[in-house]
């Protein structure tokens, strides 16, 4: 119970500030609208390291991604057992966060009425600067890669002050490979986010790009899954 509750309300946390840099600087009449790149890098950079924090203080591992849970648990790392609270947290985690950004930018939301105005699926889910599935894919799988192999090499990612580490790992990943599908890096991060824009009442959605969902599921499981393997093979 304490790794679905830690998974939880870390990943709710994580989404909350990850999810909410993306309202404030897309919809109209906030301070934050028009920031760049570095302010969203950082932003979830941090978003992680206190959704890892939260994590550990209920007892999870503060993996908050089902593409370290069960690349983890594939090759050793982690107890299949507990895999299906940790998944259950970090997807219901993210949807309960996103509803959270929802109420909070409400009025911006009804501000904003239209995608070319910035009311757009991008707030809560990645999409490709250039739609090419194939090398979306193959951004999602290297991004993904460098993360979790880089994670790996951390040891207890959630002791001491290696949670923000770790959230500086997240912001350069995001610098320095997030720019070709914005480096979701994280299936729960995009898919429940992305289901909570589709289905709770947000003043003037946009297109919520269902056809693309699939990449930043499968890519970040299979570059997870090559990091480990890789990691447990040297």
């Amino acid at each position: 119970m304490s790794g679905f509750l830690g998974e939880f309300f870390g990943t709710m946390v994580l989404i909350v500030l990850g999810v909410g840099c993306g309202a404030g600087v897309n919809l109209r009449k906030t301070y934050a609208h028009g920031q760049n790149w570095m302010f969203v890098t950082l932003a979830w950079g941090m978003a992680v390291t206190f959704g890892v924090y939260v994590a550990a203080h209920f007892g999870a591992d503060g993996h908050l991604n089902p593409a370290v849970t069960i690349a983890f648990a594939t090759f050793g790392y982690f107890p299949w057992t507990q895999v299906p609270g940790y998944l259950l947290g970090q997807f219901l985690g993210a949807f309960v966060g996103a509803a959270i950004v929802i109420v909070q930018y409400y009025p911006h939301f009804w501000q904003t009425k239209s995608e070319a105005d910035g009311n757009t699926v991008g707030i809560f889910a990645t999409a490709p600067a250039i739609p090419q599935p194939f090398f979306n894919l193959i951004s999602e799988i290297i991004a993904t890669f460098i993360f979790i192999f880089a994670l790996l090499n951390l040891g207890d990612f959630s002791a001491g002050l290696k949670p923000f580490v770790v959230g500086l790992l997240i912001m350069v990943v995001g610098q320095s490979l997030g720019g070709t599908t914005g480096f979701a890096l994280n299936p729960a991060r995009d898919f429940a986010p992305r289901l909570a824009y589709t289905v709770l009442p947000v003043p003037h959605r946009g297109n919520t790009h269902w056809e693309y969902a699939w990449v930043p599921v499968v890519g970040p499981i299979i570059g997870g899954l090559i990091a480990a393997g890789l990691e447990r093979m040297i």
